[in-house]
């Protein structure tokens, strides 16, 4: 179950299983045994796993049905702008790990990520 729900969320990025593992210092044989053992991780490796996708660790471990970000900000109604957004993110697991990597970034740093996303598009 494990193994189905992790895969999943790798696909929807684009990046391979063993991929991703990579990137948290997992090891293939690790991610092999998910897979063909059907194990499941520690605990700590499942918050690590859950944190990257941003997702909660009951949803790793298909305990909740619905695909959402950890936290949902409170939002007023009436600024639907900032709503789509939220949605947005909560619906793109791609948008949801680039918000997640730049939740500590300054500002200074966020600009240069605009201008480089923006020479990307031949902006």
């Amino acid at each position: 179950m494990f193994y189905d729900m992790y895969s999943d969320l790798c696909r929807k990025i684009g990046k391979s299983p063993t991929g991703v593992a990579l990137e948290l210092n997992i090891s293939r044989g690790t991610v092999s045994a998910w897979k063909n053992k059907g194990t499941t991780p520690q605990r700590d490796i499942l918050q690590k796993i859950a944190d990257y996708f941003d997702v909660t660790v009951d949803y790793l471990l298909g305990n909740e049905t619905s695909y959402e970000t950890k936290k949902s900000p409170d939002i007023a109604p009436e600024d639907d702008e900032v709503a789509r957004m939220v949605e947005e993110l909560k619906n793109n697991p791609g948008m949801r790990i680039l918000f997640s990597k730049t939740k500590n970034a300054s500002k200074e740093d966020l600009e240069k990520v605009i201008k480089m996303l923006d020479i990307m598009r031949g902006e």
